[in-house]
Parts: structure tokens; C-alpha cells; sequence
């Protein structure tokens, strides 16, 4: 019997992919794509938070006019890492360590390390030059309230105060705060959107040209 060799035998079916990947494939896909999309904004969102712009809601009364309770800040945290704090800027730090509530407090910057800061006759004067203050609200003068009148801020210290000197505690009674304790300065407030606006830092041109 002669053997009809291969071309004659008969042809084995052959299973043929069609290229498309299952329906549990491309769940699985869809699922990996989502948790890799989710676990990187959740490590942006901290990055961010940390280093680079934080938002931070008004809840005090110490900072009105200028700020009042329930509007939304964002907070600055990159800058001041290679710009120093100025006088006039507006920041918001850690309570002291004497306050039993933990929530951060909002203030603006009076004097910076080496100043000394007065208060009289219901002035500020840092280094001898009275300070022009249009922030301050209207409804009584500045006094001290914690004993002391004049302080020389130290280095690596801020003294600071709320514009509504009748309805904050600040440095005049817990004196200058240091600055590892201040979290960012406060540069837009955007909530509600009718008060958008730029926080900017007033100038003292007296005092910059004092010795």
C-alpha cells in the first residue's frame, strides 16, 4: 500500500485567535488603570499639600476686615523656603503650645528678627517709626494685652498681630512665634468667589529706610 504522503492526509482543524482579549482581561486592565490613576493623585495631592500650596478656611475674627470667618485661603509653602517673611504678610501658624486647640491661627507679620516692636498711645512703632496700618479695623486702638509694651523680636522669630487688634490674641500675649512654626503665608483668597482676590503684602517705606 503506497502512502499517500502529508498533502494527502486530512487537515487537522486549527483553533485561530481573533486578537481580542477576554472580558476578564480587560476588567482586570480597567481595574489596574483606575488604581494606578487614583494612587497617583492621592501622591500628587500630598506632594502638593506638603510642599507647595495648601487651603486653609478663616474660622477667627482676628483678622477682620481684612479676612473674615468662612472664607477660603490658599496658603503658600514654597516660596517662603527661599524668600524670607516680610512685615506685612499675612501667615498662618501653629498655635502655642499653650493653646489647647489645635487649630492653626492666622495673623499678620509686625516684626521681623532683630525689630523692636512698641505699642503707644495706641501705635505700633517697630525700630522708632510709627507704622501706617489702613488693615486695622476701626473699633479701638492697638493696646498691649499681656503685660508688656515693647519687645525685641529674636532671631528666627516673628512677631505678629490680628487687624482686629479688640478681638485677638496674638504676640502681645504670647509673645514673637518662632518661624518653624509658621506653615505657609497666605496669598489668594478664593472662597466665596466674590471676595477672589490677591492678599498683597503692604510696604513700609518709612521703616525701610530707617537704620
Amino acid at each position: 500500500m503506497v502512502d499517500a504522503g502529508p498533502e494527502a492526509r486530512r487537515a487537522e482543524p486549527v483553533t485561530v485567535s481573533d486578537g481580542q482579549p477576554s472580558a476578564g482581561s480587560r476588567l482586570r486592565s480597567a481595574l489596574i488603570e483606575t488604581a494606578t490613576t487614583v494612587v497617583l493623585a492621592v501622591v500628587i495631592y500630598l506632594v502638593v499639600q506638603t510642599f507647595v500650596v495648601q487651603t486653609y478656611q478663616v474660622h477667627q475674627q482676628s483678622m477682620v476686615p481684612t479676612l473674615k470667618p468662612g472664607q477660603h485661603l490658599l496658603v503658600d509653602k514654597i516660596t517662603p523656603r527661599f524668600d524670607d517673611y516680610s512685615r506685612g504678610d499675612v501667615v498662618v501658624f501653629r498655635p502655642p503650645e499653650t493653646e489647647i486647640d489645635d487649630t492653626p491661627f492666622i495673623k499678620r507679620i509686625i516684626g521681623v528678627a532683630g525689630d523692636r516692636v512698641e505699642i503707644r498711645g495706641g501705635n505700633v512703632f517697630v525700630n522708632g517709626v510709627q507704622l501706617p496700618e489702613p488693615y486695622v479695623s476701626d473699633d479701638g486702638p492697638t493696646v498691649p494685652t499681656g503685660g508688656e509694651s515693647s519687645w525685641t523680636v529674636p532671631a528666627g522669630g516673628l512677631f505678629v498681630m490680628g487687624d482686629h487688634r479688640t478681638a485677638s490674641e496674638d504676640s502681645r500675649s504670647f509673645g514673637p512665634i518662632g518661624i518653624d512654626r509658621v506653615i505657609g503665608r497666605a496669598w489668594l483668597r478664593f472662597w466665596p468667589i466674590d471676595t477672589l482676590s490677591i492678599l498683597a503684602t503692604p510696604t513700609y517705606p518709612d521703616l525701610s529706610a530707617a537704620p
